[in-house]
């Protein structure tokens, strides 16, 4: 082969060469491949008009979603509380991925383990590999506590994660009164807002069961939702702190996602201390930064905990001022000066760039919250959205959208 460790060729030069040639010549003939031309034929007609029309009208397939399973939400809400590791109970692989997966993105260790499922537990079931799975993950990685949540595997045995911890305690390889949540998260079932949702009820359940007060504890409760910039996190702080508001973060992965390089690694970097966590229950209210990743959350908050709920999204001037009005209306508090002149500079720089942006057309594509935030703001720029794709879509959605888009005055 005409590979040289020298100089290594790219891929797409190396394949030019004969020998990969005639490999590909090789290959054509027994598979049964159409000559070159027709190949080609079918490739210019992929970029025509009708293929597109054909592939707009289809109502009954999804081609390559753009969105992840429960799983990688669940572990992504484990690590925003104090020394929290993630637990998958399902196949190694799996657990691989969404480590990977986190550790790719955020640049930053992304600490998970799995009970390593294998053809075996797909038969007789995984209790044993949750038993072994437990003990070793409470004996080397010293967490404060562990979040199980499930893969496809788990699920389609029917595993039944309460039984099977009450199982390992009583088996004495976790102490009766360490903390282990769960949630089950099957992979076939909804995406990774799903998970985030029941592994956020799963820990809150957990946490907060016999803590009710009689009387409330003066905090507000605030849900970020499956949110991956940890500037957006930052920046609730920072306002939470200028209004005076005795704030409780549910899942403040912020540290642990942007950790900064101090010579020496922490594994459980930050996250909501366990013991604030538990007494949420006994807050004024909890507000949500995100409704569609978190609507099971705030129905058993509002069942549960007998504790008002709301969502707002502070994005752009419109989604702030709700959110600053709502907790300066909450606490008492007057709006600070420094909020105002930063609102006023962001106001100022979206005046000195109308000319530049309004009247541009745009195309927006993400998450429900995240979209809906980001298609409040381009509307305030003067910027017409074109075309609207969200990963989780569902007629709430749709509705919301709808309206938001009607209600503008372009």
């Amino acid at each position: 082969m005409p590979q040289d460790p020298n100089q290594v060729k790219d891929h797409a030069v190396l394949f030019q060469e004969p020998e990969y040639q005639q490999l590909f010549q090789n290959k054509q003939q027994f598979e049964g491949m159409p000559a070159s031309e027709e190949v080609q034929k079918a490739a210019d007609w992929t970029k025509t008009w009708e293929y597109r029309e054909k592939n707009f009208a289809r109502e009954a397939l999804t081609v390559n979603p753009a969105k992840a399973c429960q799983p990688l939400g669940a572990i992504l809400a484990a690590v925003g509380f104090e020394g929290t590791l993630p637990f998958v109970h399902g196949s190694q692989g799996c657990v691989a991925y969404f480590r990977t997966h986190f550790t790719r993105h955020f640049k930053e260790p992304f600490s998970a383990v799995s009970s390593s499922m294998t053809e075996n537990a797909a038969v007789f079931g995984g209790l044993k590999n949750m038993i072994d799975g437990l003990a070793n993950a409470y004996a080397l990685y010293n967490p404060k506590m562990i979040a199980v949540c499930t893969t496809c595997m788990a699920e389609v045995i029917g595993d039944d994660l309460g039984a099977f911890i009450d199982n390992s305690k009583n088996e004495g390889v976790i102490p009766q009164d360490f903390p282990v949540p769960f949630a089950h998260t099957p992979s076939f079932v909804g995406s990774h807002i799903t998970g985030y949702d029941n592994m956020m009820k799963g820990i809150l359940a957990n946490l907060t069961k016999g803590k009710k007060k009689e009387s409330t504890n003066g905090t507000i409760n605030f849900i970020p939702g499956f949110e991956t910039y940890m500037g957006n996190l930052r920046e609730l702080k920072h306002l939470t702190s200028l209004l005076g508001v005795n704030a409780t973060i549910l899942g403040d992965n912020e540290l642990y996602l942007d950790s900064p390089n101090l010579g020496e690694y922490k594994m459980y970097q930050g996250g909501t201390p366990l013991d604030v966590a538990a007494e949420s229950i006994n807050a004024e209210q909890t507000i949500a930064l995100q409704a569609y990743s978190t609507p099971k959350t705030r129905d058993y908050i509002t069942k549960e905990w007998g504790q008002k709920t709301a969502v707002y999204r502070p994005w752009g001037i419109k989604g702030t001022d709700e959110f600053l009005m709502a907790l300066s209306e909450a606490t008492g508090n007057p709006i600070p000066e420094e909020l105002e002149l930063e609102r006023g500079r962001a106001v100022d720089a979206m005046t000195d760039t109308q000319a530049w942006v309004h009247g541009k057309r745009a195309a927006l594509y993400g998450d429900p919250d995240l979209v809906m935030g980001l298609l409040q703001f381009l509307l305030e720029l003067g910027i017409e959205p074109v075309h609207v794709l969200v990963s989780n879509s569902t007629p709430e959605f749709l509705e919301e959208a709808k309206a938001l888009l009607a209600a503008s005055l372009f």
